[in-house]
């Protein structure tokens, strides 16, 4: 397998908040946390579809790079709760 790009499955842009005055779509929390392969040429471009075979047009590409993290997990520690369980079945095989 080449290079892994993680991204973000963003929640829908949170409903406006009139009193706190925080604009519509200001927060978008993370719902899933997935690995997709690099676009072909391009290492650092995500690939059109994550491990687990969704698309990632709509998802956010993170910082975290596996390859500068040798012996840590493919994802940030502070999304482990939320990581695709499919797509790190895909990378542990």
């Amino acid at each position: 397998m080449g290079e892994i790009v993680v991204v973000y499955e963003l929640d829908n842009p949170m409903p406006k908040r009139s009193s706190l005055g925080t604009p519509a779509g200001e927060q978008r929390p993370v719902r899933k946390l997935h690995a997709a392969p690099s676009a072909p040429g391009e290492p650092s471009a995500t690939g059109p579809r994550t491990l687990c075979g969704k698309d990632t047009f709509a998802m956010q590409p993170a910082c975290w790079k596996p390859s500068e993290h040798p012996g840590a997990p493919w994802y940030p520690a502070q999304y482990a709760s939320v990581v695709c369980s499919d797509c790190d079945a895909v990378i542990e095989t």
